[in-house]
């Protein structure tokens, strides 16, 4: 183990930040000292990018602010990034979203995922799953009953 890897295992924070990826809509709280106070800001935008590192991980979160484009960086194992919320799932077919920065208006939203149908779909899928373990164990104990039926005409020749 070299010494990178060594300090990367050894100060790598733990984080407990939810999934998310290029194209998400995210809210990310921010802790802002100012003087001798400390608050918590929240930076509202789009995930445009996650470079992936080690503890050098970061990502890439892009707002319009007053008609101009903000992006701003944040690093995973910052002490700083209180929490991330992920408010909408994207659907994007890129890793990174750069091509944000030319599109304006209409043209620079992104379609989301609708989350009420993955559910209706994952409710769908389950009940399907259902139904094919029932018939599976219908269909083993059809097959246990006819080799109980043939079991015992063998034993009598």
């Amino acid at each position: 183990m070299n010494a990178i890897d060594w300090v990367n295992q050894k100060y790598n924070k733990k984080n407990n930040f939810p999934h998310f990826k290029a194209g998400d809509s995210v809210r990310v709280h921010v802790k802002i000292k100012e003087g001798d106070k400390e608050r918590v800001q929240v930076y509202e935008g789009v995930v445009i990018g996650i470079h992936r590192k080690g503890s050098g991980s970061s990502f890439t979160v892009r707002k319009v602010s007053y008609g101009t484009g903000v992006e701003r960086i944040f690093p995973f194992s910052c002490p700083a990034v209180e929490k991330i919320e992920v408010t909408n799932v994207g659907k994007v077919r890129r890793g990174k979203i750069y091509y944000l920065r030319d599109l304006a208006g209409k043209k620079a939203r992104i379609a989301s995922v609708d989350k009420l149908g993955l559910a209706k779909r994952e409710e769908i899928d389950a009940a399907r799953a259902a139904e094919f373990a029932e018939a599976a164990e219908a269909d083993a104990t059809e097959a246990s009953a006819e080799q109980a039926d043939a079991a015992p005409a063998e034993n009598k020749e």
